[in-house]
């Protein structure tokens, strides 16, 4: 399991120019899947994220997670996260979950996210446009 975060203020998920998911303030967080992946995974991963203290204080310092700052979480599933370039210029995908098997831990991992902070999310399998502004910028890595 695969996340990227970036700290963002206004962000959005558009398919077929609507607006399926939407924040003011808060993390975007692309997420990707591979066999083998757990539940444990994913609830170690989401405890992880609304923990990252990357959020400024009172004094600018880094040191605030967004269950103390405040905001959502807008969650896009990416299985390009699994691309794998090793062999060419056009990237294969064979590492990445299944789309029937990834939908139903994409659900888990929002539903996971949801104990701790809002949720809005993009559309699993959608051509989706996604719009952030990244704060910092600010982009986190996180995989187990």
């Amino acid at each position: 399991m695969r996340v990227l975060i970036q700290r963002s203020g206004e962000a959005s998920v558009q398919v077929s120019n609507h607006i399926v998911g939407q924040i003011d303030q808060g993390l975007v967080a692309f997420v990707g899947f591979t066999d083998g992946d757990s539940i444990e995974q994913i609830q170690y991963l989401a405890k992880k994220i609304v923990n990252l203290r990357i959020f400024p204080d009172e004094d600018g310092i880094m040191n605030k997670s967004i269950l103390d700052y405040g905001g959502k979480i807008l969650s896009v599933s990416q299985f390009t996260l699994y691309a794998n370039c090793k062999k060419g210029n056009r990237p294969s995908y064979g590492d990445a979950m299944n789309n029937h098997e990834a939908i139903h831990f994409y659900e888990l991992f929002n539903d996971e996210l949801r104990k701790y902070v809002t949720v809005e999310t993009g559309e699993f399998g959608a051509d989706m446009k996604v719009s952030i502004t990244n704060l910092g910028p600010t982009t986190i890595w996180l995989e187990r």
